[in-house]
C-alpha cells in the first residue's frame, strides 16, 4: 500500500471555517487484480461519505470527488448566500490488519455541512487479500449465530444489562429490541473490535459503543483469522 492525499479548498472569499476536505487513503499497488478491486471499494466507500450531488457520480478519480465535495457546498453558498458556515470532510484510512487470510482497512471520517455539529464515525473495510474480494460480516463467523450469543452476553456485562430481558433496558436503541451485531466488526492487536457509530444503537449525546472481544475468546467463532 501507498498512502496518498487529495485536499481541496473553496475559492469563495471567507473569513474563518473556510470549506475544505482532505482524504489521506492507502492505496493498494502490485498484483493490478487484487489491488483494483481493492480500490475500487475504498472508493465507492468514500464516494458514499462526502458525495452530495444529485447526479450519479461517474469518475473514479479523488481528485474529481474532492471537487464535488467543494462544488456541493459552492452551489448551497450561491442559494443561501447569508450563510455562514463552512463544509468540511476529513478522512483518513490506514490498514488495520493484515494476514494471509485477512485485510482490514479502517476509515475514520469526519464531514460538517452544517447543522449543531459533524458527523465522525468509523468505517471497516475487509477484504481477502488473495483476491480483493469484500468479505462480508456474516462470512466471518463459523456459526454467526453462535458469535452473536456470546457477543451479546459480553455486551450485556461491559454496559450493565440484566442479563435477561429487553437489551434496551439501560436505554439503548438497538432495533425491536434485539441485540445486533455492529455494521463494522475491525481486527485489532488487542482483538476483535465490535463498533458501533453513534445513533447506530445510542443517541449521539451518548456517543458510539464499543466491545472489545480478545483472540483467546474468539478465535473458536472465526474463519478468518
Amino acid at each position: 500500500f501507498k498512502e496518498q492525499t487529495f485536499e481541496k479548498k473553496s475559492t469563495l472569499p471567507c473569513k474563518s471555517n473556510c470549506p475544505q476536505i482532505s482524504l489521506k487513503i492507502p492505496i493498494a499497488q502490485n498484483a493490478p487484480i487484487v489491488a483494483d478491486s481493492i480500490n475500487k471499494k475504498v472508493f465507492s466507500v468514500l464516494k458514499e461519505i462526502i458525495y452530495f450531488g444529485e447526479k450519479p457520480f461517474e469518475s473514479t478519480d479523488y481528485n474529481n470527488l474532492t471537487t464535488s465535495f467543494i462544488d456541493s457546498y459552492e452551489e448551497m453558498h450561491k442559494k443561501f448566500p447569508d450563510d455562514t458556515f463552512g463544509w468540511e470532510a476529513k478522512i483518513e484510512g490506514n490498514v488495520e490488519h493484515q494476514s494471509d487470510s485477512i485485510l482490514n482497512i479502517k476509515i475514520n471520517h469526519y464531514t460538517f455541512t452544517g447543522g449543531a455539529h459533524g458527523y465522525q464515525g468509523y468505517r471497516s473495510l475487509l477484504f481477502n487479500p488473495k483476491t480483493g474480494k469484500t468479505i462480508t460480516n456474516n462470512q466471518l463467523f463459523k456459526s454467526e449465530k453462535d458469535f452473536k450469543a456470546f457477543a451479546e452476553k459480553e455486551f450485556r456485562n461491559k454496559y450493565k444489562i440484566p442479563v435477561t430481558g429487553s437489551i434496551n433496558a439501560t436505554g439503548l436503541m438497538f432495533e425491536n429490541e434485539r441485540f445486533n451485531l455492529p455494521m463494522n466488526i475491525f481486527y485489532t492487536k488487542d482483538g476483535l473490535l465490535l463498533y458501533y457509530n453513534s445513533y447506530e444503537v445510542a443517541s449521539y449525546a451518548d456517543g458510539p459503543k464499543e466491545l472489545i472481544l480478545p483472540y483467546e475468546k474468539v478465535n473458536n467463532y472465526l474463519v478468518f483469522k
